[in-house]
C-alpha cells in the first residue's frame, strides 16, 4: 500500500527509516478561521488528514473544502464535552447545561455516564447521530477521535469503538505519546498528565486493534496542546520514533476562534505547519491518512 504526500507522487509505506508520518488538524468545521487554515496548511504544509466536527459552525463549508481537495484525509472529531450536540438538547439531558451546550465538568459527567445507564444511552444516541451526519456528508470515513480524547473513557471508548466498527471506520486515534521525545524536545514540560493518561490509553489501543481497527504506533500533541510551535514540531520530527506516528494539532488563522480554546495558539500552529525546514524534514518520510497506511494489529 502507498502512502499518498501532497503535491507529490505516492511513496511506498515501507520505505526508508520505517518511520510514517499522518498530521493531522482537528476541529475542522468549528469555525471558518479553522478551515482556511487547514486547506491551507494541506495545499502549503504537511497537513495530510483532518478530524471534522458535524456540529461546527463552519461544519458545512468543511465539507464543501474537503470534497474539493480529495487528497485531505478527513475524519470524524466526536464531541461529548466543551462544544454543540447534534441532538436537540431534549434527547440528550444529562449531557448538556441549561445554555444546550455540552457539559464542561468533565470528572462529573463521565461518572453519569459510568454508573448510569440513562447517561450511557444518551452518549450512544449523540454518537449514532454524529455517526449519521458524518455519512451524510459522502465523505470517505477516514478516522475517528474525539474531542478533549474523552474516548479515554472506558463507556465511551466502548460506545465509539462499536459506533465506528459499524460505520466502517478503518482507525481511532489513541493519545499514546513517547514521552521520551517530549522530553527532549520540551524537558520544562510537565508529563504529570502523561502518566494519568498513559496506562489507559494503551489499554483503548488494545482494544481497537482487536476491532480490526488501526491505531498509530504513537501519537504527538497531547502534552503540547495548542502550543505545537514551529520548534517543538521541528524538534519532533527530527526524532521521530520507528512506526506510525500522528501529530495533531489546531491550526487556525486567527487566535480569536469564535467557541475556541482560550490560550490556544491557533495562528502559531499553522505557521509551524507551513514552516519551510517543517516540510524539508517531514519530505523525508511517507505521509498520508490512516486510509494510506497498512492496518496494524496487536
Amino acid at each position: 500500500m502507498s502512502v499518498s504526500t501532497p503535491g507529490a507522487a505516492a511513496t511506498s509505506s515501507h520505505g526508508g527509516s520505517g518511520r510514517r508520518l499522518i498530521v493531522t488538524a482537528d476541529d475542522f468545521g468549528l469555525s471558518a478561521a479553522v478551515n482556511a487554515a487547514v486547506i491551507d496548511a494541506h495545499l502549503n504544509g504537511i497537513l495530510t488528514a483532518a478530524s471534522l466536527m458535524v456540529a461546527g459552525a463552519a461544519a458545512q463549508a468543511a465539507v464543501a473544502l474537503a470534497h474539493a481537495q480529495p487528497s485531505l484525509a478527513v475524519g470524524l472529531h466526536v464531541v461529548l464535552v466543551d462544544g454543540k450536540p447534534f441532538l436537540p438538547p431534549d434527547r440528550i439531558p444529562d449531557l448538556v447545561g441549561a445554555d444546550g451546550l455540552f457539559r464542561n465538568d468533565l470528572a462529573k459527567v463521565g461518572a453519569s455516564i459510568f454508573f448510569r445507564p440513562k447517561v450511557a444511552a444518551q452518549v450512544a444516541a449523540e454518537v449514532e447521530a454524529q455517526f449519521q451526519a458524518f455519512r451524510a456528508t459522502g465523505l470517505p470515513l477516514d478516522h475517528v477521535n474525539a474531542h478533549k480524547h474523552y474516548h479515554l473513557h472506558p463507556t465511551v471508548g466502548r460506545i465509539l469503538l462499536d459506533a465506528a466498527r459499524r460505520h466502517g471506520a478503518r482507525a481511532m486515534r489513541v493519545p499514546v505519546e513517547p514521552a521520551e521525545v517530549i522530553r527532549a524536545v520540551t524537558p520544562e514540560v510537565d508529563l504529570g498528565l502523561h502518566h494519568v493518561t498513559g496506562p489507559w490509553a494503551k489499554l483503548l489501543r488494545a482494544k481497537v486493534r482487536r476491532a480490526g481497527l488501526a491505531a498509530p504506533d504513537q501519537v504527538l500533541g497531547l502534552a503540547w496542546t495548542g502550543a505545537v510551535t514551529t520548534e517543538r514540531l521541528r524538534g519532533a520530527l527530527a526524532r521521530l520514533p520507528p512506526g506510525v506516528t500522528e501529530i495533531y494539532l489546531h491550526p487556525a488563522t486567527s487566535d480569536d476562534v469564535p467557541g475556541g480554546a482560550p490560550g490556544y495558539r491557533y495562528r502559531d500552529e499553522l505557521a509551524a505547519l507551513l514552516d519551510p525546514e517543517v516540510n524539508a524534514l517531514a519530505a523525508a518520510f511517507p505521509r498520508g491518512g490512516f486510509r494510506d497506511l497498512p492496518l496494524t494489529l496487536e
